[in-house]
């Protein structure tokens, strides 16, 4: 989209309250035009053919039909970029899978209203460069969803002493909750030891553990300081913490999640992950780096990559927003690109060369 020209809103929801605040704060900046609003999916089908907008907001929990099953039905044919504007719930994720592009928590008595709209815009100006991917393919959580889900998964790698001495680090932002899980489920129960960092808003990383968790074939929970790594774990890092592995002796290794600076302006860091795998691993590594805005995890990639370390980063044509898989491909930090769903296969077929 041109940088110039402003880039033309729509806000649906229920709540006449959420609206005007949502309206009246992205008023001001200047890349936005507000051109109108809907009370339900219902108005939302008529404004959106009437006004056609650039990027949409939309609660998930409406009344009548809800934001995620609207996105279902409307985006395979209409791939319009919509953002999220959601309370903690666990349905955002199958918003998400349904073809959203991000989301954001909307604020409670207390919140700064200043710095969510803020965040708001940000996501809003991404999401108006992004690729709509109508993924609708993960089911949502459930029994179903979880052999549907675990039918996908690969073959056990089998008992191997060079593979228990190997740890994967993985990073995302716009798009990479549905992208991670893209690959996580076509991985096998026993992989090496994982680190994943997401960006996500706090409160939604348990969540999103607990929903890997459901729908793969190995242990996926929100990491906590003194978790140690090992063989069928994935540790996905908390919202507002930097994560950080760290060697504890021998061929030991945990994490540390731990309030800080921001880096790379992000809390928790690709980068800040990457670079601690870079300067604590002592065996065998492999990065990945997948969609995302910016250049959060080039730079660890890029360090990982002179340690050793296989690098994978995902292509240009199966990212939502490539940003930062370009920016580790552009600097030399990626070995091999690969699309979103055959990043599980390249990552297997070098793990076999360990084993």
């Amino acid at each position: 989209m041109d940088p110039r020209k402003k880039i033309r809103v729509l806000v649906v929801d229920d709540s006449s309250f959420a609206r005007s605040m949502i309206m009246n704060g992205l008023s001001t900046h200047p890349r936005i035009e507000i051109i109108g609003y809907a009370i339900n999916t219902l108005d939302a089908r008529n404004k959106f053919a009437q006004l056609k907008p650039d990027v949409v907001t939309m609660d998930v929990e409406m009344p009548g039909q809800s934001g995620i099953d609207f996105l279902k039905e409307y985006i395979p044919q209409n791939p319009i970029p919509v953002i999220l504007v959601s309370s903690l719930n666990l349905r955002v994720f199958d918003a998400l899978g349904a073809g959203a592009v991000d989301f954001v928590r909307k604020p409670e008595s207390g919140d700064n209203k200043d710095a969510f709209i803020t965040n708001l815009a940000q996501k809003i100006i991404i999401a108006s460069m992004a690729k709509v991917r109508p993924a609708a393919r993960t089911p949502a959580a459930g029994a179903g969803a979880l052999g549907a889900a675990a039918s996908m998964a690969a073959a056990a790698l089998g008992p191997s002493p060079n593979l228990d001495n190997v740890i994967i680090g993985l990073g995302a932002s716009t798009g990479g909750t549905e992208a991670t899980l893209e690959v996580m489920k076509r991985l096998p129960a026993d992989i090496p030891a994982m680190v994943i960092v997401q960006h996500m808003p706090p409160g939604f990383t348990k969540m999103y553990a607990d929903r890997l968790n459901r729908l793969c074939k190995m242990e996926v929970r929100e990491a906590k300081s003194g978790d140690e790594l090992h063989r069928g774990l994935a540790l996905v890092a908390p919202a507002d913490l930097q994560c950080r592995v760290v060697h504890i002796g021998g061929r030991k290794y945990t994490v540390s999640c731990m309030p800080g600076e921001k880096v790379s302006g992000h809390r928790p860091s690709v980068d800040a992950m990457f670079q601690s795998m870079s300067e604590a691993v002592r065996c065998k590594m492999v990065g990945i780096i997948m969609t995302g805005m910016g250049q959060d995890g080039a730079a660890g990639l890029l360090a990982m990559r002179k340690r050793g370390a296989y690098t994978i980063g995902q292509d240009k044509e199966s990212s939502v927003v490539y940003g930062m898989p370009m920016v580790a491909q552009n600097i030399g930090a990626v070995c091999t690109q690969a699309s979103c769903e055959n990043i599980a296969n390249v990552l297997l077929r070098h793990l076999k060369t360990l084993g």
